[in-house]
């Protein structure tokens, strides 16, 4: 880990914690990897009309170690599956993954023993993505949200600290029954629109 992980809360951490956080947002390279249709839409991101090097994006890091997000666009097959872990290990921390598409969220509808139900059994994912294939508007959403959540992500004591509140309160939540009227989304943890 960085010299960041190392250090105390405070005042000037604070400072520290908003730079950091807007160059990690501001300077992400991905790692694509692209399996099936929704490929196609992800890249479209880097073409002039949707412009993805506005958010400092325009470069495709050849190398999993020079990138930091991977865009896992469509189906995992349990024979890829090795490939795409290794890959997450190899690319520089801190790093960050979005699910693209509902093959790679959830198995789509290729419920068999071939595909992946889901890359979040093989990687830890940040954003899900749904959509069968996701628009490149979807896709650039995503992105932004990833990158509101990189901004304000904490560094150090309180990163720990935040990690652990954070699971305490999903930890706390109830399981939605029937019979039981769910809260509305703002007391669920949610925002509302």
């Amino acid at each position: 880990m960085g010299v960041e992980e190392h250090l105390p809360g405070g005042f000037l951490l604070m400072t520290v914690e908003k730079v950091a956080g807007y160059a990690r947002a501001r300077s992400m390279w991905s790692a694509a990897f692209g399996l099936a249709c929704c490929a196609m839409e992800a890249l479209a991101i880097g073409g002039p009309r949707h412009d993805a090097a506005r958010f400092g994006m325009e470069k495709v890091a050849a190398t999993p170690r020079q990138a930091d997000l991977m865009i896992v666009a469509g189906r995992v097959s349990q024979k890829m599956a090795p490939v795409l872990r290794q890959i997450y290990d190899q690319m520089a921390e801190p790093k960050w993954v979005i699910a693209m598409g509902v093959c790679a969220s959830s198995g789509g509808m290729f419920n068999n023993y071939a595909v992946v139900q889901g890359v979040d059994h093989i990687v830890p994912v940040d954003i899900y993505l749904p959509g069968c294939p996701p628009r490149p508007e979807m896709l650039l959403d995503a992105i932004v949200k990833l990158h509101d959540k990189i901004q304000n992500m904490k560094l150090g004591a309180n990163r720990e600290r935040e990690v652990t509140e954070l699971e305490q309160a999903r930890l706390g939540r109830l399981p939605a029954t029937p019979g039981r009227k769910t809260p509305p989304p703002a007391e669920a943890g949610g925002s509302v629109a």
